[in-house]
């Protein structure tokens, strides 16, 4: 019987052969997180992809972030870990939708988190991702700003924001979304000397609780580096199973049981495995985009790059 070391190692075997870089969101499995060769969130995937010399991007995350590597990398093939791994928040709108919702603002810029379809960029002036919302707004020369699609992380950045109107459509992460007041006040009482962490795609009241609020990538830093013993982690849960693996000496508890992507779960490495298998065989396909949505949705993260630092 196959071990997810056999697999592993395996993996390992075909990269050799066919020279693909492996990304990988921060939400993957610890087994996944072991074999990529660069890891982290959505801001630093799309920073990275950028800089990577191999011709060959495998993405294991969900299906925007395939197309964000290939927005920027648009001369390098790109390949998804597994295709049916979507995201509901980056699918909630169309483009129409967010047109029509723009011209009701004079002087309006279309701000997109990059939770976004390549469709959604390409009709937003610039995209944002949690950790650089707040100084690439600031920075843009419009007052009213349409910021899509997340409600939660729209008002966080508005509360940053004062000399801004922020406007927005429902929408949101609904798993972030979905954890109540009710359960962080729980949680304190549970364990009143941890501190508090949370995704701002949480509801602005938990936000309000937090003892820090912030990226994926910030909530991981902060808590390695606190000289804190305990900590409530309000994204995620794989982020509690990493913290505890990384920091054995300190303990992390979820915000809530139910914070859990599907859709970030999907992938395997015998997905990974599989697909690196095809390319060294040729027959794996490659992620496509139309030309004249690529070329739109390039020029709104060119701009989250460039505002973005």
């Amino acid at each position: 019987m196959r071990t997810i070391s056999d697999v592993q190692a395996s993996i390992k075997a075909y990269q050799a052969k066919t020279g693909v870089t492996i990304l990988a969101h921060s939400y993957q499995s610890p087994e996944i997180l072991e074999i990529a060769d660069i890891t982290g969130d959505s801001y630093k995937l799309s920073a990275a992809a950028k800089e990577i010399p191999s011709e060959r991007l495998l993405v294991c995350g969900v299906h925007f972030m395939a197309e964000t590597a290939k927005l920027l990398n648009p001369e390098k093939t790109v390949y998804e870990a597994n295709p049916l791994a979507g995201c509901p928040m980056a699918e909630q709108f169309t483009p129409d939708e967010i047109r029509k919702e723009r011209e009701k603002y004079e002087d309006c810029a279309v701000v997109a988190y990059v939770n976004t379809t390549a469709a959604i960029k390409a009709v937003s002036d610039v995209c944002v991702t949690s950790s650089s919302a707040i100084e690439i707004v600031k920075r843009i020369p419009n007052r009213h700003i349409l910021f899509i699609p997340d409600c939660n992380l729209g008002a966080y950045v508005q509360s940053k924001c004062p000399e801004k109107t922020l406007h927005f459509l429902k929408g949101g992460c609904p798993y972030h979304g979905a954890v109540t007041l009710e359960e962080a006040k729980i949680a304190k009482s549970r364990y009143p000397d941890a501190k508090l962490l949370v995704h701002p795609e949480c509801k602005p009241e938990i936000s309000a609780l937090a003892d820090y609020v912030g990226a994926t990538s910030g909530i991981l830093t902060y808590a390695k580096q606190s000289d804190a013993a305990e900590f409530i982690i309000g994204t995620e849960i794989s982020i509690v199973m990493q913290l505890q693996l990384a920091c054995p000496e300190k303990r992390f508890y979820p915000i809530s049981t139910r914070l859990i992507c599907p859709d970030m779960r999907i992938t395997t490495v015998s997905d990974i495995e599989r697909v690196l298998r095809n390319i060294a065989e040729g027959s794996a396909k490659p992620l496509e985009l139309d030309a004249d949505t690529a070329a739109n949705a390039r020029h709104a993260l060119d701009e989250m790059l460039r505002l973005g630092g």
